[in-house]
């Protein structure tokens, strides 16, 4: 599966962006989707995850009740809603999508910059 990020961009702290991540090549609803980030200097982490039919969710510490992860499966998309952005969410973000017989894609990532 090929995915392809967008949406970010540099903002305010406080401020909201939305990433879309669109999947093409293969059958959407078989991958279980998420956003990582990487931040300079540090590990990528996980930030969100969702199910195949988008039922459940997970969020890391430091982004629950900010961020929203959803899918449209008909649109082949993953999204993440970041709402009251920090400095410290400053990072190149990832999708990936993930399926247990077929393996893990990922996509080339979206620079988000957030200045105090």
């Amino acid at each position: 599966v090929q995915l392809q990020a967008s949406g970010g961009g540099s903002v305010q702290a406080g401020d909201s962006l939305r990433l879309s991540c669109v999947a093409s090549g293969r059958t959407f609803s078989d991958f279980s989707t998420g956003w990582f980030r990487q931040a300079p200097g540090k590990e990528r982490e996980m930030v969100a995850a969702i199910s195949r039919n988008g039922v459940t969710t997970w969020y890391t510490d430091s982004v629950k009740g900010r961020f929203t992860i959803s899918r449209d499966n008909a649109a082949n998309t993953v999204y993440l809603q970041m709402n009251f952005l920090k400095p410290e969410d400053t990072a190149v973000y990832y999708c990936n999508a993930d399926n247990v017989f077929t393996g893990s894609y990922w996509g080339k990532g979206t620079l988000v910059t957030v200045s105090s």
